[in-house]
C-alpha cells in the first residue's frame, strides 16, 4: 500500500500522469495489483490503525479528524469518517496560483470484523470543483490462505480546470505518485513489526457477544443496512474500476514480480485494466498475463492503443486458428530438407536461440515449391513454438523469461535474395509477427553480413518497427569472434561449429531447391501466388536486332538501381548503360512494343554513352538478380539484346541487316521477365546509418559500402540457374 493510503486518499499532486488509462472527459484512473501481507487480518488491521491520527512516518500527513463514527449493535461493523490534512508538494508558483498549502480529503471506512474485510472510500474537498480524486480501496482475508491479507486500490482524477496548468498538475502528480507508492506498503510493514516486537504477534478473530434472545436483531442488527453498499471499490465507477472475474483471477505483485518482470506502479495498473477490459469482452478464454504484457510494452502502455492492437491480434488468431497450430502443423518433408532454421540451446541469459542460416536458404526455390502460404505458416509455428520455449525456460531458470534470441548466419547472401517475390513475401511476414508477436524478440544477432546486405536492408527495414530495430546487432566478416562478438551473449559451449564454436548443430543447411519440385502454372492452388508474380514483373520480347531498353532517370547520386527477370526462352545479353543526356525517341509507330530501342542508332560508346555494368550472358531459365549503386546522375539505360553467337560483335550496334532480320522474323526469338526498382540516395544513406547505429562492428562493412559508391560506382549481377 502506497504512502497515501493511510487516509484512503491521496491530494491531485500525489495522482495522474500520461500512462493512466484515460477515459472520456480526460478522466484518468489508476488499478493496482494485489498486495498480498503475510500476516492476519486482525493484525493488519491494528497496524492500519497506528497511523491515525498522525503518522511520523509520512511527511505530507499533517492530521486527522474523526467526523462520524458509528458500530452496529453486535459490534461487528465499525464506521469511521474522516477528515485527513495533507501538504501539497508541488511548486511554489502552482501553489500560489491554487492558493492552497494543504488539501483536506473525506475518507470513510467500513471495517466488518465479521467478514474480516475492511472497504474504504475517499474523495476530495479542496478545489473539488476544479479537481476531482476519488479512491477506493479494499482489505481482504487471501482467498487460499486465511492467515495472510490482501490489498487492492483503484483510484481515478480528473482535472476539469486549473488554471491552464492541467497538464503540468499531471507531470507532478504522476512524479510524487510513482514515488509514494512503493513507501505505503513499507509504512504498514513497519507498523507490523513495530507490534510484533512489542509483543502482540496475534490477534483473536472477532466472535459475537452473547445477547438476549428478545434483544436480538435480525441480520445483525446494522444501523446502516445500506453503508456497505456504498463503500464497495468502483461501485459507482465505470467497467475499468469494477472487479471481474473471481477472486482466483486476480494478479498479485509477489505472482508479477516472479512469472512477469519487474514493473512500475504504472505498468501494473495497466497491466489490471487491460485484463478486465478482455475479461469483459471476451467472455471466454483470455490471453496469457505474458502475452497482455507484450502487447502494453509494443504501445509504450498507452492502454487504448494496445487495447486495439491486442484485439485485432485476437480477431485474427481466431480466423486463423492459430491457437491450435501447434498441434496442427507438419512442415513439408521437402521444407524440413531445404528450411535452414531450427531452435538451439538458449542464450547466456536463458532466452530461447534460434538460428537462421539465412545466406544458406533457396528462398526462390522454395516459395516456387512449398507457396509464400505455407512458408507463412511455418513462419508462425516457430513464433508460437518460441513462446512456448520462453514458459519452459521462465519455469526451469526461476526467473521471467519472454523473449528469445535470433541467431541469422548471412554467408551466402546474395544478389539471388533480392528476388522481389521473395522480398515481398519477406515483408509480408515481417508485418504478421510485428502485429502479433510483439516484444517477442529479444536480440537479434546478424552475423557474417555480406556487401549486399545494405540493400536488402534498404528494402526492408522501414517495416521494421523502431524498438525492434533497437535490438539488431550485426556484424560483417569475422567480426562475431572474440571479445565483443558472440561470447558477449552466447556461452561458449552452445556456439555453433559452422561459426567457429564447439557445439554441433542439426539445423539442416539448406541448398538450392531443384526445378523439379517446384510448382507448377497449372496447379490451381497457387493461382493467387501465381497472379502476384505476373503483376509484379513486365514481360518483354527480345528480336535481333531489336533489343529491349528501359529508362531510368537518376536524380542523386549514389542511388541504387535494382534489378530481377527471368529469362524464359533463347539466349540474352544483359547490360546496363549511362548517358550524358535522355535519349530522343522519335513518334512510336503503331503497333510498336512498348519499352523497346530507346538508344538513338548514331551512339557512339565512350561518347554519348557509357557501359557502366559489365554484359552478362543470360542463358534460357536464368534468373537474374543484380543492383548498381550509381556514381552519376542522369539517365541509364537497362538492355536486353539477343545474344550473338562468337565472333558476332556483342557489343556493336544493329546494323541495316540486323533490322531486316528482326522485322522479317515471323516471332519473338528472346522472352523475358523483369523487374527493377530505383532506392533513393537518401533512404539508402538512411539505411546504412540505421546499421551503423545497431552496432560499431558493422563499420567495415559500411565503410566497403561507401567506397565503393565514391571512388566507382558498385554493381553485380547474379545468375542463379
Amino acid at each position: 500500500m502506497r504512502a497515501w493510503s493511510w487516509v484512503g486518499s491521496v491530494p491531485t499532486s500525489c495522482l495522474g500522469g500520461s500512462r493512466w488509462s484515460s477515459c472520456k472527459n480526460m478522466v484518468q484512473k489508476y488499478q493496482s495489483p494485489v498486495r498480498v501481507y503475510k500476516y492476519p487480518f486482525e493484525l493488519v488491521m491494528a497496524a492500519y490503525e497506528k497511523r491515525f491520527p498522525t503518522c511520523p512516518q509520512i511527511p505530507v500527513f499533517l492530521g486527522s479528524e474523526v467526523l462520524h463514527e458509528s458500530r452496529s449493535a453486535d459490534g461487528a461493523v465499525h464506521v469511521v469518517e474522516r477528515s485527513c490534512r495533507l501538504r501539497v508538494e508541488a511548486p511554489r508558483l502552482l501553489r500560489k496560483i491554487a492558493g492552497v498549502e494543504h488539501v483536506v480529503f473525506v475518507q470513510r471506512n467500513v471495517l466488518n470484523w465479521k467478514e474480516r474485510t475492511l472497504l474504504i472510500e475517499a474523495h476530495n474537498e479542496t478545489l473539488a470543483s476544479r479537481v476531482v480524486v476519488k479512491e477506493n480501496c479494499s482489505y481482504t482475508v487471501h482467498p487460499e490462505n486465511e492467515e495472510w491479507t490482501c490489498f487492492e486500490q483503484s483510484a481515478s482524477l480528473d482535472i476539469r480546470s486549473f488554471f491552464g496548468f492541467e497538464s503540468a498538475l499531471e507531470k507532478i502528480a504522476m512524479k510524487q505518485y510513482t514515488a509514494n507508492i512503493k513507501r505505503g506498503k513499507e509504512v504498514i510493514e513497519h507498523y507490523l513489526k513495530e507490534l510484533i516486537s512489542q509483543g502482540t504477534s496475534h490477534i483473536p478473530r472477532w466472535t459475537p457477544a452473547p445477547v438476549p434472545q428478545e434483544d436480538a436483531h435480525p441480520q445483525g442488527g446494522l444501523r446502516d443496512p445500506g453503508s456497505l453498499e456504498v463503500c464497495r471499490p468502483g461501485s459507482a465507477g465505470g467497467p475499468s474500476t469494477e472487479t471481474v472475474g473471481t477472486e482466483g483471477d486476480k494478479l498479485d505483485t509477489d505472482y508479477i514480480e516472479r512469472c512477469l518482470g519487474h514493473l512500475t506502479p504504472m505498468q501494473e495498473s495497466c497491466l489490471i485494466q487491460l485484463r478486465h477490459w478482455l475479461q469483459e469482452t471476451h467472455k471466454g478464454k483470455i490471453p496469457k498475463d505474458e502475452h497482455i504484457l507484450r502487447f502494453l510494452r509494443a504501445r509504450d502502455f498507452h492502454l487504448e492503443r494496445a487495447w486495439e492492437m491486442l484485439c485485432q491480434s485476437l480477431s485474427w488468431r481466431k480466423q486463423h486458428q492459430v491457437d491450435l497450430l501447434l498441434q496442427t502443423w507438419r512442415p513439408p518433408a521437402l521444407l524440413q530438407e531445404f528450411y535452414a532454421g531450427g531452435w538451439h540451446y538458449q542464450d547466456i541469459d536463458g532466452r530461447p536461440l534460434y538460428i537462421l542460416r539465412l545466406g544458406h536458404m533457396d528462398t526462390k526455390g522454395l516459395m516456387k515449391a512449398v507457396g509464400e502460404e505455407v512458408l507463412l505458416q511455418h513462419v508462425l509455428s516457430v513464433n508460437e513454438e518460441g513462446q512456448k520455449r520462453c514458459e519452459g525456460n521462465t519455469k526451469q531458470f526461476g526467473r521471467p523469461i519472454s523473449s528469445w534470441t535470433c541467431l541469422v548466419d548471412l554467408e551466402g547472401l546474395s544478389l539471388r535474395h533480392l528476388w522481389r517475390p521473395g522480398v515481398k513475401a519477406l515483408l509480408r511476414m515481417i508485418e504478421v509477427v510485428e502485429d502479433n508477436y510483439p516484444e517477442t524478440l529479444g536480440r537479434l544477432l546478424i552475423v557474417r553480413a555480406p556487401r549486399v546486405f545494405p540493400v536488402l536492408w534498404t528494402l526492408i527495414s522501414p517495416f521494421i518497427n523502431e524498438n525492434t530495430r533497437q535490438k539488431f546487432l550485426i556484424y560483417s566478416g569475422s567480426n562475431y569472434q572474440g571479445p565483443g562478438g558472440l561470447v558477449d551473449y552466447l556461452d561458449k559451449d552452445v556456439i555453433p561449429d559452422f561459426l567457429g564454436g564447439e557445439c554441433l548443430c542439426n539445423i539442416p543447411e539448406g541448398g538450392l531447391v531443384p526445378k523439379s519440385l517446384y510448382v507448377t502454372e497449372e496447379d490451381q492452388e497457387h493461382e493467387d501466388q501465381l497472379r502476384q508474380w505476373t503483376e509484379t514483373y513486365q514481360s518483354a520480347s527480345v528480336l535481333r536486332g531489336s533489343p529491349h531498353e528501359v529508362v531510368v532517370e537518376i536524380v542523386e547520386r549514389e542511388s541504387v538501381i535494382t534489378w530481377d527477370f527471368d529469362i524464359l526462352r533463347g539466349d540474352v545479353l544483359f547490360s546496363l548503360y549511362h548517358a550524358k543526356q535522355a535519349p530522343t525517341l522519335g513518334p512510336q509507330e503503331p503497333g510498336a512494343r512498348a519499352g523497346g530501342q530507346r538508344m538513338d542508332k548514331g551512339r557512339a560508346l565512350g561518347g554519348d554513352y557509357s557501359r557502366v555494368e559489365a554484359p552478362l550472358v543470360c542463358r534460357e531459365g536464368d534468373s537474374i538478380q543484380g543492383s548498381h549503386v550509381t556514381r552519376w546522375p542522369g539517365v541509364y539505360l537497362l538492355q536486353w539484346q539477343m545474344h550473338s553467337a562468337p565472333g558476332h560483335g556483342a557489343c556493336s550496334l544493329p546494323g541495316v541487316e540486323d533490322v531486316l532480320t528482326a522485322l522479317q522474323s515471323p516471332g519473338p526469338r528472346c522472352r523475358l521477365l523483369y523487374y527493377y526498382e530505383v532506392l533513393a540516395s537518401e533512404d539508402f544513406r538512411g539505411s546504412m546509418s540505421s546499421l551503423e547505429s545497431c552496432t560499431s562492428r558493422f563499420s567495415q562493412l559500411s565503410a566497403a559500402t561507401s567506397s565503393s559508391s565514391s571512388g566507382h560506382s558498385h554493381s553485380s549481377s547474379l545468375v542463379s540457374r
